[in-house]
C-alpha cells in the first residue's frame, strides 16, 4: 500500500497521478461510497469521531426493536434522518461520480448511504446496498409514501390502512434489497478497480464487496481522511483528503 507522507504535498500530488493513471487504465471501475462522501453536503457521519452512533441508541433501529416499539424508534429515526433546516444537496465527488458515468469512466456506484444523493447528483448504475430514506414504506401493504415534513409531524406515522410506516431502508436485522444485492455482487466480480470513497469498513456485508475485489487481484484506491479498516488490508493507494477534493483532482488528472 502507497500513501502520501502527512504533511507532504508532493507526495500527495503523486499519489493522484498514480491513482490517475490506474483510472484511466482500467476496464471495469466500481466506485464504493460510504458516509464520508456525504460529510460535505451536510449530512453527519454514523462512526468515527463525532458519529451519531454515540449521541443515540442503535437498538431504535434494530428491526425486532421498531416492530415491538415503534414509539421509541421512530423519534430517533426523525432526529437522525429527517431534522435537517435544509435537504442535502449532491457536493463535487457526487457529481464526479456521476459525470464519469455518463463518460463511460466509471461502471458502477455502490453506496451505504441511504441519503439518496448519488441518484440526486445523476448517477443511475447504482446500488443503494441499504435502500434509501426518501420514503416510507408500509410492511402490511406496500403501499409508498414520500417521507416529507407533513408525514412526519405526527409520530409514528401510519399508513392509511392503519400499519406503522417504517423508512424504506435496511435495520439492523434486515436483509440486503434482492435489486442492490445482485448488482453489487456483479460489479465486484467484474471490477478491476475499485474506488473507495468515505467508508469505515466496520459495516457487513458492504465492506466485502472492496474485499472481494482485492481477492480476484482488482486494485483498490482509497479516499478517506482518516485510516479506515480498508487502510492496511487491501488498499493499494491511500488518498488521506476530503472526498470532493480527491475527486476534483482525480477529474482534473483523469
Amino acid at each position: 500500500m502507497t500513501s502520501a507522507q502527512a504533511g507532504s504535498p508532493a507526495g500527495t500530488a503523486a499519489l493522484l497521478s498514480e491513482a490517475a493513471a490506474l483510472l484511466r487504465n482500467s476496464c471495469y471501475v466500481m466506485a464504493f461510497t460510504g458516509a464520508g462522501i456525504s460529510v460535505e453536503s451536510g449530512i453527519p457521519a454514523f462512526r468515527g469521531a463525532g458519529g451519531l452512533w454515540g449521541q443515540y441508541d442503535e437498538r431504535h433501529l434494530e428491526i425486532a426493536f421498531f416492530r415491538r416499539h415503534p414509539e421509541l424508534a421512530w423519534p430517533t429515526i426523525r432526529a437522525i434522518f429527517y431534522s435537517l433546516d435544509t435537504e442535502p444537496q449532491p457536493n463535487t465527488a457526487h457529481r464526479v461520480l456521476a459525470e464519469w458515468e455518463q463518460k463511460g469512466w466509471l461502471s458502477c456506484v455502490v453506496t451505504q448511504n441511504i441519503d439518496g444523493l448519488h441518484r440526486k447528483a445523476g448517477s443511475r448504475k447504482l446500488a443503494e446496498f441499504h435502500g434509501a430514506s426518501t420514503e416510507l414504506l408500509c410492511p402490511a401493504c406496500g403501499c409508498r409514501c414520500n417521507a416529507t415534513a407533513d408525514v412526519l409531524r405526527e409520530l409514528p406515522p401510519y399508513c392509511t390502512c392503519g400499519a406503522v410506516l417504517k423508512p424504506d431502508f435496511v435495520f439492523f436485522g434486515e436483509g440486503i434489497p434482492p435489486a442492490a444485492w445482485r448488482l453489487s455482487m456483479e460489479a465486484a466480480a467484474q471490477a478491476d478497480l475499485c474506488l473507495i470513497i468515505g467508508s469505515t469498513g466496520q459495516v457487513y456485508p458492504a465492506a466485502s464487496l472492496p474485499e472481494r475485489v482485492h481477492a480476484r487481484g482488482g486494485k483498490i484506491i482509497e479516499i478517506n481522511p482518516e485510516p479506515s479498516a480498508f487502510t492496511d488490508s487491501i488498499t493499494d493507494i491511500y488518498l488521506p483528503l476530503a472526498a470532493s477534493r480527491a475527486m476534483q483532482e482525480l477529474n482534473r488528472l483523469r
